[in-house]
């Protein structure tokens, strides 16, 4: 008799993964165990003895690591061969390989489609919304709460159900189209283009270095009060509009991604040097 996963079995497998990915993320396996956990209930259903499950879990407590939301994907895969296995149209090995394989592909789409297009765009709009009014502040948080897991939700319960459906022969398909790395280079611009955008609409440093003087009018015989002769941040935008902000993301990024410091290392830099800026302009009365 031909063993079959149910429905009710793969929504179960869907949501072990979806609700808990990230709760057993460690070093050694990394996502390893929320695998095996979402591979549980699929594996009970498939195999008869506690000897073929407890080999079913140790295949899937192994390390596997991708970007989860579109990683589910591999997910479905998986839950196809384990079918396959339990009806000897395949075998652990084949499963394992191709655990491995999945790897690399759903993590680049993932992380470009995903974490680097999807997440920054949403969060402009939300943001942009909050800042827009002061009586609509509240509909940016709101609606990233709304879309966000809603989105999350039927991006991954379709993929994993493409995977389940399409199987390893889909997906060896797609990518021997090369369509795998024109997406993955296209969402990878499309990303570094939001990010710039985000950069320039809400990251924000500026030097408020005035120098103001009395100056006499000879049109009118009279001295003017407090008139702005110099302002850096007028002369800086004049060069290069939103300079600070760029060199600042630069010198983050840098020591984020060169120098492998930790955000709260970045954090206090910059506190440290706000605070040394702050405290020098306002003791020789440049700032105002």
């Amino acid at each position: 008799m031909t063993k079959k996963i149910s429905e009710k079995t793969l929504k179960k497998s869907f949501w072990n993964w979806f609700l808990w990915h990230g709760c057993s993320q460690q070093a050694e396996s990394m996502l390893g165990m929320a695998f095996a956990q979402s591979m549980a209930p699929v594996i009970d259903e498939l195999y008869d003895n506690k000897e073929e499950k407890a080999e079913a879990l140790k295949r899937h407590i192994t390390l596997f690591n991708t970007e989860p939301q579109v990683g589910s994907i591999c997910n479905g895969v998986v839950c196809g061969l384990e079918e396959a296995n339990a009806n000897k149209a395949c075998t652990p090995e084949l499963i394992s390989s191709v655990k491995v394989a999945l790897i690399g592909p759903t993590s680049a789409i993932g992380d470009s489609l995903w974490v680097a297009t999807f997440i920054p765009i949403l969060l402009t709009i939300c943001l942009s919304i909050s800042q827009a009014s002061p009586v609509t502040s509240w509909l940016g948080p709101v609606l990233y709460m709304i879309v966000y897991p809603l989105g999350t939700g039927i991006l991954s319960w379709n993929l994993f159900k493409l995977g389940y459906k399409s199987g390893i022969e889909g997906m060896q398909g797609f990518m021997s189209t090369g369509k795998l790395n024109t997406l993955t280079d296209t969402m990878t611009v499309l990303g570094l283009i939001v990010v710039g955008a985000l950069t320039a609409s809400f990251v924000t440093a500026s030097v408020p270095f005035r120098i103001v003087r009395d100056v006499f009018d000879a049109t009118q015989g009279i001295i003017l009060e407090n008139q702005v002769i110099f302002e850096a941040d007028i002369m800086l935008d004049s060069i290069f509009p939103k300079i600070l902000p760029l060199f600042l993301t630069l010198g983050v990024y840098y020591l984020y991604s060169k120098r492998k410091w930790s955000p709260l290392k970045l954090m206090g830099l910059i506190l440290i040097i706000a605070g040394v800026f702050t405290f020098v302009g306002y003791v020789t009365g440049f700032y105002v």
